[in-house]
């Protein structure tokens, strides 16, 4: 199931800056044009989040170019985009964000048998000492790399 996947871009600032839990994949709505620049450009998605609105999931601040072959029915660069999930998740993520501190972002985009996918995932900020402690482990690591 995973030999048909293909990144298009991650988040790693999401990793430095949240614990994350609850990785959900979602389906994005998007138009001609969107999925064409996404297989050629690529997006950023460094300072997106999602926001969910009467009932739906949205995803704000994605950013995908404008295609270079497109006509006047090009796409808006960074508009806002529905998400596809089922009630359900929508309804258990909303939960966890009404109880505190949490908020949704993705960590990765990405095709799956031919389809674009947004990985999401449920986000609490970490402190300033946390990210301290995420640093020390990365150089700590390297280190070890290095070593061998």
């Amino acid at each position: 199931m995973k030999d048909n996947i293909k990144i298009i871009a991650t988040n790693k600032k999401a990793y430095f800056n949240y614990f994350l839990s609850d990785f959900t994949e979602a389906g994005i709505e998007l138009k001609g044009t969107e999925i064409k620049s996404l297989r050629v450009n690529g997006a950023v998605i460094a300072d997106s989040y999602v926001v969910i609105r009467n009932n739906q999931a949205q995803i704000l601040n994605l950013s995908i170019k404008p295609y270079d072959h497109g006509n006047i029915f090009n796409h808006e660069p960074d508009r806002t985009r529905k998400l596809l999930l089922h009630k359900h998740e929508i309804a258990s993520f909303e939960s966890k964000i009404k109880t505190g501190g949490f908020t949704i972002v993705p960590t990765k985009i990405y095709f799956s048998h031919g389809m674009a996918k947004v990985e999401i995932a449920l986000a609490k900020g970490k402190k300033l000492y946390d990210k301290r402690e995420t640093i020390k482990k990365r150089d700590i690591q390297r280190e070890l790399e290095k070593g061998e």
